[in-house]
């Protein structure tokens, strides 16, 4: 009977000494800001930089927030579709937490080049690149696919084990495209494979208006109307936001518009877009006006 208590009490003794496995889920923001620098820039008033100095700031003061967090992995690229990455700033580049937190706080050996500095070089090449740079009509969406399969803009999750603990560290990957819209280029007869452009948004009005459909309707009645999916393995990891899109068929002294509501062209642009990114695999989609 006493050497079965003392058999007990040194299996609890030695279960009492055992750590529990610690699971830690660690979410960090990757933001990548992708402008069409084409004629669209000349169309409207630009609040192109005005959009992307505000990613910046949230970027500072919202994901790595100096002074507040430790350790944050975030990161933030601008990467035209006429180009590769002009700008970027990435603390997954640092692996030392003290040298990260110096960085961060603009301190010590980082204190003239730390992250204030690195967000106005960032701001000034975004500048730069505005100043600089306008296009000919690109085929966006295949550049695109260009750039998520072959650009390193996209952060994949990654678990981490030692002995004991497990740490996962996912990132929200938000892709800023900054275009009016329309899908326009030069090389149409070669390729027309993602081309929308004003006389494609006509044949959806008249297919919605001869059998009585709505665009959503329409699309799913008739593929062809749209564009061809096409999924990568990244897309799923990836929240697409449309901005600055135009609306063409809008009068803007008089506020009026060509078409009625639901058949104008921001709308029905909408719907193409966001059906080729939904079958396309992205994780979500958003859509914003001018």
């Amino acid at each position: 009977m006493t050497q079965n208590l003392i058999h007990f009490f040194t299996l609890l003794l030695l279960f009492s000494c055992i750590r529990e496995t610690e699971v830690k889920n660690l979410t960090y923001q990757n933001l990548v800001i992708i402008p069409d620098m084409s004629s669209r820039l000349s169309n409207k008033p630009s609040k192109d930089i005005a959009k992307i100095t505000e990613i910046v700031q949230d970027f500072k003061n919202k994901c790595v927030m100096p002074g507040k967090k430790i350790g944050d992995r975030s990161s933030i690229f601008f990467s035209p579709f006429s180009s590769k990455i002009i700008a970027s700033i990435d603390l997954d580049t640092i692996k030392n937490l003290s040298e990260k937190q110096s960085f961060i706080n603009s301190t010590e050996k980082f204190k003239n080049n730390g992250l204030n500095q690195r967000i106005k070089h960032f701001q000034d090449e975004v500048k730069l690149t505005y100043t600089n740079t306008q296009n000919q009509g690109l085929d966006l969406i295949s550049i695109l696919i260009e750039k998520i399969e072959n650009e390193p803009i996209i952060k994949m999750d990654t678990i981490f084990n030692d002995d004991i603990n497990t740490t996962s560290i996912k990132y929200d990957n938000h892709l800023y495209i900054l275009t009016d819209g329309y899908l326009e280029y030069h090389n149409k007869k070669q390729n027309d494979q993602f081309y929308f452009s004003s006389s494609e948004i006509d044949k959806v009005r008249q297919f919605c208006k001869i059998n009585n459909v709505e665009v959503s309707k329409a699309l799913a009645t008739n593929p062809s109307l749209g564009l061809p999916s096409y999924k990568t393995n990244k897309n799923k990891f990836i929240h697409l936001h449309i901005l600055e899109t135009h609306e063409r068929d809008k009068n803007d002294k008089l506020q009026s518009y060509s078409h009625p509501k639901g058949l104008r062209d921001n709308e029905i642009l909408q719907a193409v877009w966001k059906k080729w990114a939904i079958e396309s695999g992205f994780k979500n989609f958003e859509w914003k006006k001018y």
